[in-house]
């Protein structure tokens, strides 16, 4: 006999009544994921330095349809994460999904990076995801025994540099979220949050530009199985299974989404 409270798949991606918080939401990945939460139904901050680009994103969300509001933030500040946090509580009263977007990059070889510029990197992509997944949490998803936390790692931390990078800050922070994706799902599960990371490979974007020119589109795409680029949509369908219940048995995995250049031999 079937069971009648089995929900339909398409029920188990539905976001209709979830709300969201998105860093580094106004261009790039961030706003594709804000897109495609929007687009499930939850409503939707969107968060980042610049309030212009912001209140750009915003009016775009806006005309899709899509519930959206925008916070400007430094995410690498502790006093603006926690600003940030209370604000979006405010105006949500509870944060069901948190993506943890808002990251920075510096080239340099490591033999002369600066410390100044390891510590806006890492300050950035991993000491303000710990320090605005605390604060949500505590906040609100422990206390309402829910919560979905995504976390954007990277195909660099998964590995080393190809040849061509010299990221050593970077590649270190994201190896870094890997591993505190890894635990905080250990730890708080018991809350009923789900912690998962999603590791992008590349991507045209601001952060990618500078890459992507000196190596070459081109050669960059040739290097993964499926030979392409990321697109405006590819991570959408990560996002929204890591954040609706068709990902609520889901917690601590770490999701590549690269075209397949993580699976090659020696990647």
């Amino acid at each position: 006999m079937t069971n009648k409270n089995i929900r339909k798949t398409h029920d188990l991606f539905n976001l209709k009544g979830q709300t969201a918080l998105i860093t580094g939401g106004s261009r790039g990945l961030g706003l594709q994921m804000a897109q495609a939460l929007g687009e499930a139904g939850a409503k939707i901050i969107i968060s980042s330095r610049k309030a212009a680009d912001l209140e750009l994103a915003t009016d775009e969300l806006l005309k899709q349809g899509i519930e959206a509001s925008y916070i400007a933030a430094d995410a690498g500040k502790e006093a603006d994460i926690h600003r940030l946090a209370e604000e979006t509580l405010a105006r949500l009263g509870k944060v069901d999904i948190l993506i943890n977007n808002a990251g920075a990059s510096w080239g340099a070889p490591a033999e002369d990076h600066p410390l100044e510029a390891w510590d806006k990197v890492m300050n950035l992509n991993i000491r303000g995801y710990f320090l605005l997944s605390q604060h949500i949490a505590k906040a609100s998803m422990i206390p309402n025994k829910h919560g979905r936390i995504i976390n954007i790692a990277s195909i660099a931390g998964i590995g080393g540099n190809p040849a061509f990078m010299t990221t050593i800050a970077y590649n270190t922070s994201k190896g870094a979220v890997v591993n505190f994706t890894r635990a905080l799902a250990c730890e708080w599960g018991k809350y009923g949050i789900t912690v998962n990371a999603i590791a992008p490979g590349f991507f045209p974007s601001k952060m990618s530009q500078g890459l992507l020119e000196a190596a070459g589109e081109e050669a960059i795409a040739n290097q993964a199985p499926l030979k392409r680029l990321g697109d405006d949509e590819d991570l959408k369908g990560a996002a929204v299974l890591f954040a609706s219940d068709a990902g609520k048995h889901i917690t601590g995995q770490i999701l590549a989404v690269d075209g397949g250049v993580s699976s090659q031999v020696g990647a």
